[in-house]
C-alpha cells in the first residue's frame, strides 16, 4: 500500500510526504480495514512531525514492515535515498493492540444497543488505550525519530492496521 502527499504549499522540512506499507507485512484485510489503512495514511500525510536523529532536514519517505517480529521504519529521503532502518520489537505493543481490539469491538457492538453513556464509556476506554499505544511509541524511537504526539498516534494506527482482520 503506497501513499504520496500531495503538498504544494509550504511543507516542513521534518515530515513525512510518502508513506508505504509492506504488502507481505499486512494481515489480510476487508474492505473496511483498507479504508482504516488509506484514512490512517492520509491523516499522517496531511499533518506531521517526523525528524530522524542524524538525517538533517527532510522532506522524508517512510516504509514500515514486519520483520521477524520486529517492526521496521525504513526512512528515507524525498526520492528515495536511504537513510537508515529503525527495529522495534513489537513485544512491548501486543498486549495494548490485543486489548485496543477487544475495546474496539466492544465499542462498535455497543453502538448497535447500548445507551450513550455506555458508548461514550468503551470509547474513552479505547481512546485512552490508544493514546498509550502512542505513548510508548515516542518512548520506543526517542533517540531515534523525533515526532509529535498527532504523528505518534497516526503511526500507532498504522501499527495496528498490520493485526487488524
Amino acid at each position: 500500500m503506497t501513499s504520496d502527499g500531495d503538498k504544494s504549499d509550504a511543507v516542513s522540512s521534518f515530515c513525512i510526504t510518502r508513506i508505504e506499507l509492506d504488502e507481505r507485512s499486512l494481515a489480510r484485510a476487508t474492505a473496511d480495514i483498507e479504508h482504516e489503512r488509506k484514512v490512517a495514511i492520509y491523516d499522517l500525510l496531511e499533518e506531521n512531525h517526523f525528524e530522524p536523529a542524524g538525517a538533517g532536514e527532510g522532506p522524508f519517505e517512510l516504509y514500515l514492515s514486519i520483520v521477524e517480529r520486529r517492526l521496521v521504519f525504513d526512512v528515507r529521503k524525498a526520492g528515495g535515498a536511504a537513510l537508515g532502518q529503525v527495529h522495534l520489537s513489537l513485544a512491548p505493543f501486543r498486549k495494548i493492540i490485543k486489548d485496543y481490539f477487544l475495546l474496539c469491538e466492544s465499542y462498535y457492538d455497543a453502538i448497535r444497543s447500548a445507551a450513550p453513556s455506555q458508548i461514550e464509556t468503551i470509547d474513552m476506554a479505547r481512546r485512552g488505550l490508544h493514546n498509550e499505544g502512542s505513548e510508548i511509541l515516542r518512548e520506543r524511537l526517542e533517540d531515534k525519530i523525533g515526532i509529535d504526539f498527532d504523528t505518534s498516534r497516526r503511526l500507532f494506527t498504522l501499527i495496528c492496521s498490520f493485526h487488524m482482520r
